[in-house]
């Protein structure tokens, strides 16, 4: 099938490459001249486990290329995917500017029997807007649905390429079918394909992204009351985990959530429902104990420092938002930063990927190490931010000797209070006992 993917941001890259990977032909277009060369010299924007490999194979032999030329890109093609961001606007719903934009841009080029499909997430209604304003330019009707992403950063190929499940919404039974074939060579172990309308399947994505940030922010908020009780959070989790009604996922304590999805989509499903006299209240509690959430670490060492930070070094294991990304939008490590410049610290900074992301930030203002015991050198205490593999079984004599104190917050609950005892560490992590 010959398919246009709009956008090569993270969604937009792994769509195309992999339904280039099942043997479509794939071009992807961007605004970008700078990031389309790139890609061309197969130079990738982000990092994501596996896709370098998957570029490379699948231009190498032609069935993946860029362009920033609309008319090649979509003239020819059966199937247009949009992927283009929807940032939060200031009131907290999606800003559909740039969508518009592409909309627009796309109308005059477009196959008679094209179907547009929207892979952006995008709020209840864009696609009929598509409809309406794709009708308006072309005077005829065009096909257009929805199709939500649900990559997780850091697992994208594989979720991808084994989903649990595939949502479309669509008008007509021959756009679903269309859509059914294309995603046939990942649905071989008869994982659902789920088939709505466009409003239904547009709300599911921001639902269930919401509810997988409420569970966060649920955990974070008992950790928090674990620790002014006594009670260690990971034995209260163990205790509601193994209920089948509950489960383990996303009831690990930390120090909140980040990345593009989770802060915008609750704010955008909030906008919506406000826009409609719904009172969002369990969405706006779960925004609001977030933003506390990743308050916490900061909080934890200032209190350690009887409250001046003034010239105190501090390492930062960890600067993306989760572990195998190198995004770092709306990571908590950006607000825990903030808090020790605004204080006075001496910061010094370590990832295994997202190092450059964040110099672009802050610049000379970090000092940034080559490798995690680096960063340790002389320092206060250490605070772990993401819990990349690297950081969980780390060289605890080497730690010793090279600290100057041996103080560790631990935002991800790496390690076992017992074993920091033993090691004559201080040690504060997220909704149990300090040691």
């Amino acid at each position: 099938m010959r398919i246009a993917v709009v956008g090569t941001g993270y969604v937009g890259l792994v769509t195309g490459t992999c339904f280039a990977d099942s043997g479509n032909s794939v071009i992807c277009l961007d605004i970008d001249a700078d990031k389309v060369a790139r890609l061309n010299r197969g130079e990738l924007p982000i990092y994501e486990p596996g896709l370098e490999e998957l570029v490379e194979r699948n231009a190498r032999v032609g069935r993946l290329r860029f362009t920033t030329d609309t008319a090649a890109a979509i003239c020819d093609a059966e199937v247009v995917f949009l992927a283009v961001g929807t940032p939060p606007a200031a009131d907290g719903s999606a800003d559909l500017s740039a969508l518009w934009r592409v909309v627009e841009s796309i109308a005059p080029h477009l196959h008679e029997h094209a179907v547009v499909v929207t892979k952006s997430t995008v709020p209840v209604g864009t696609c009929a807007g598509i409809e309406q304003r794709l009708k308006a330019a072309l005077g005829r009707d065009c096909r257009v649905a929805s199709n939500p992403e649900f990559l997780k950063e850091g697992a994208a190929i594989e979720d991808f390429q084994k989903p649990d499940r595939v949502v479309v919404g669509v008008r007509s039974a021959d756009v679903g079918e269309i859509l059914r074939s294309l995603y046939g060579p990942f649905l071989r172990t008869e994982n659902p394909f789920l088939v709505m309308s466009p409003e239904s399947s547009e709300m599911t994505k921001y639902v269930a992204n919401a509810l997988l940030a409420t569970k966060i922010s649920f955990i974070n908020e008992v950790a928090n009351l674990c620790e002014r009780m006594e009670a260690d959070i990971d034995d209260v989790r163990r205790g509601i985990g193994h209920d089948s009604r509950i489960g383990f996922a996303f009831l690990f304590p930390g120090v909140g959530y980040g990345g593009s999805c989770f802060p915008k989509d609750v704010q955008a499903l909030a906008a919506m429902a406000r826009s409609r006299g719904v009172a969002p209240r369990i969405l706006t509690a779960v925004h609001e104990t977030n933003l506390g959430q990743k308050q916490v670490l900061g909080e934890k060492i200032i209190a350690h420092f009887g409250g001046d930070l003034k010239g105190r070094h501090v390492a930062v294991w960890g600067l993306a938002f989760k572990p195998r990304t190198d995004d770092v939008r709306d990571a908590p490590a950006i607000d825990l930063i903030d808090r020790l410049l605004a204080g006075g610290a001496r910061v010094c900074v370590y990832d295994p990927e997202a190092t450059e992301n964040v110099r672009a930030i802050y610049g000379d203002r970090l000092t940034y190490a080559s490798g995690a015991i680096e960063t340790i050198d002389g320092a206060d205490c250490l605070a772990i931010v993401t819990e990349w593999g690297d950081f969980r079984r780390p060289d605890f004599d080497a730690m010793a000797t090279r600290m100057k104190s041996r103080v560790i917050f631990d935002g991800r609950n790496l390690y076992s209070p017992s074993e920091m005892r033993a090691r004559g560490f201080v040690y504060h992590s997220i909704g149990r006992p300090p040691v």
